[in-house]
């Protein structure tokens, strides 16, 4: 975390405040799940939704809350981040996190369970304590709500050779953008900014979120193994058919059938040709297409805000993640 936010030293003083903070609260006297959390909370996340928290707090100098409260706002994204990406890698039985193995593979799914668990009754925690009185309370609720809700469309749809792009973008919009756009309008609202930013600000955390996961998709077809800090092609093996292999299966069912017939019993070899496959149909191409689509509806709106330092740093960090490489 610390190399990527370098150039961005406001943020990174922040951040390595929301972190500290976040080792604090996760104290718990089961040493299995404290030693769990602080491993992950270590393991080189980029700590993103809170860095978009931070930035939109940039755009007034209105100091209705303090900025230790700020802090522990930014530290809710965070937990509530991990939690879902610990339940998640339950689900996926994935065997890494981050470049690391996963809590569930290292300590098994019990621990795992209660781990992600304990991190949503932390987030209650917080969220209770930084926004009575403010809308914020139920509108967590509401985003926790979507969030599930976007999981539960992508695993009803795990094999469906039917779904759209459409059914992706909805499943996306909930399990990715809708904390995107949590971190982005809550960073608006507790910076003290007007109705109509705090908007606005929503609108550009769900193009960015978009943007980000269909990237994150398109790495799993292009990145070689470790580059990624997962394994590559899990979802497809999982029967998750994300945005470069949906782009590439319309108008050639055909030559994916049989491959996706087999289900779970698909095979490394398979895998690998449905891969070559996605590429060579011009899967990821159009995906790329349509996440600088996205992005470029979040620059369009970031061009709207007030010219600030922070609206600067949010068009090049915005910029910078439709070409990342991990």
């Amino acid at each position: 975390m610390v190399s990527y936010w370098r150039q961005y030293p406001d943020i990174e003083v922040k951040l390595q405040a929301v972190r500290e903070f976040i080792k604090q609260r996760v104290q718990i006297s089961n040493t299995d799940i404290e030693s769990a959390i602080i491993a992950m909370n270590a393991a080189g996340g980029k700590y993103l939704r809170p860095a978009f928290f931070f930035m939109f707090t940039g755009f007034t100098e209105h100091k209705q809350y303090s900025d230790d409260e700020r802090i522990a706002v930014a530290a809710s994204l965070e937990i509530l981040h991990m939690a879902t990406l610990i339940h998640d890698d339950i689900i996926d039985d994935s065997p890494l996190r981050r470049g690391q193995v996963s809590i569930q593979s290292h300590y098994g799914k019990d621990v795992a369970v209660y781990t992600g668990d304990f991190l949503f009754t932390v987030f209650f925690e917080l969220v209770i304590e930084t926004m009575q009185g403010s809308p914020y309370l139920a509108v967590n609720a509401q985003a926790m709500k979507r969030i599930l809700l976007g999981e539960l469309d992508q695993m009803y749809l795990r094999f469906n050779q039917e779904q759209t792009v459409d059914n992706y973008l909805q499943s996306c919009t909930g399990k990715t953008a809708e904390l995107f756009r949590l971190a982005c309008e809550e960073g608006a609202y507790f910076g003290g900014a007007d109705t109509a930013t705090v908007e606005r600000a929503g609108r550009i955390g769900i193009n960015i979120g978009l943007a980000f996961q269909i990237l994150d998709d398109i790495l799993d077809y292009t990145a070689q193994e470790g580059e990624v800090q997962k394994p590559v092609l899990e979802d497809l093996a999982t029967g998750v058919y994300t945005l470069p292999l949906l782009a590439a299966y319309e108008g050639h069912a055909q030559d994916f059938k049989p491959y996706l017939d087999k289900g779970l019993n698909i095979s490394h070899e398979d895998i690998r040709t449905v891969a070559r496959m996605v590429r060579d149909f011009h899967g990821v191409d159009k995906a790329r297409e349509l996440a600088q689509s996205f992005t470029q509806r979040a620059l369009d709106d970031i061009e709207q805000l007030p010219h600030t330092p922070a609206r600067k740093n949010l068009m090049k960090l915005t910029r910078q993640l439709l070409h990342r490489t991990r």
